[in-house]
């Protein structure tokens, strides 16, 4: 009557809705990170929870058994190689503060650029800067929190995801074949990725662990530590991870740099065109340029952890795009 089209009505509305959505999902972004790394850390004991499960047959003594199997393991490793880590790391630290070292950083050139000096002279500056980044990681203790709310929210995710997913597929009654058949790809990917992300973490650890011990490099387990963090970061973690390993081994006095740069870069070729795409499988492919956007965007819209959560969200997205095409499709 009022010469308003129904469906343009239904349109601005329907992109309305979803301008105020994304806002929405902007503001409470720390809030939902926390709950999306808790679905993740969940996705990685689901395969034990589900063997446990079957043959339990109750799922509550199941996932308890879980846990106290998952947390007594990641204490065991924490003490065995703790030990290491915290004693390489004290003598490492004790050779930053020898006077050798920071002559040896104060003569290091890069094509004939005095980088040393460049560093050097501004040791007083970084010193003065210490206390404030001790601040600052005292202030980053607060999300402490966050690592005891996470297995919290992973063990209902795990005891009450079923319920939820139930009552999801519900509220869209009138679309129930379509979302459960999406549920169920999506479960099967974050299966998939995690569990290879897991792998391919614990590859590291182990062959840098030996290789690097191997070749006589200094501070083997604790470089092949952070190697193993730097891991779940995709793109930045491993340059970052093979960055330290040359920098610490260059200046450490280790002769054969370039032996040890060939290996990281010959393992790297390997696990990216090997052992990646065969633990991946199809479903979590992504084309470098995507993971390199998503890295950018997630590193401006949650910092690490929207780096670490680029790669899940974009094959989820891609599950999406493809799922849609088949609905659209005759």
């Amino acid at each position: 009557m009022l010469g308003i089209d129904a469906k343009a009505a239904r349109a601005t509305w329907t992109a309305l809705g979803l301008l105020l959505l994304l806002g929405t999902v902007y503001l409470i972004r720390d809030t939902l990170l926390v709950f999306v790394i808790a679905m993740m850390f969940a996705y990685l004991l689901y395969p034990l929870f589900d063997s446990l499960q079957e043959k339990a047959g109750a799922r509550t003594p199941a996932l308890a058994l879980t846990f106290v199997l998952v947390l007594g393991v990641i204490a065991g490793l924490g003490v065995f190689i703790g030990s290491h880590v915290g004693a390489e790391a004290k003598l490492l630290a004790d050779q930053l503060r020898r006077p050798d070292f920071q002559q040896q950083l104060a003569d290091f050139r890069i094509f004939d650029i005095p980088v040393g000096e460049q560093i050097t002279g501004h040791y007083s500056e970084i010193v003065a800067a210490v206390p404030a980044l001790t601040l600052k990681v005292i202030a980053a203790s607060s999300n402490l929190i966050d690592l005891i709310l996470i297995p919290i929210l992973s063990f209902f995710i795990l005891k009450d995801g079923r319920d939820l997913r139930d009552s999801l597929i519900d509220v869209f009654a009138e679309k129930r074949a379509t979302l459960e058949l999406l549920l169920a790809d999506a479960h099967t990917l974050m299966l998939q990725y995690m569990r290879a992300l897991l792998l391919l973490c614990l590859t590291v650890l182990a062959i840098f662990s030996l290789v690097l011990h191997l070749m006589g490099v200094p501070y083997a387990i604790l470089l092949a530590s952070i190697a193993f963090m730097l891991e779940f970061i995709p793109m930045v973690g491993p340059l970052g991870a093979a960055g330290i390993i040359l920098t610490v081994s260059y200046f450490s006095g280790y002769p054969h740099v370039w032996a040890l740069a060939a290996f990281l870069g010959g393992y790297r070729l390997f696990q990216d065109y090997v052992l990646s795409p065969h633990l991946m499988k199809k479903g979590v492919e992504l084309h470098p340029l995507a993971v390199i956007f998503g890295v950018l965007a997630g590193g401006e819209i949650g910092g690490v952890a929207g780096i670490f959560l680029s790669v899940p969200i974009l094959a989820m997205l891609r599950l999406l795009y493809h799922q849609q095409r088949k609905v659209i499709s005759p």
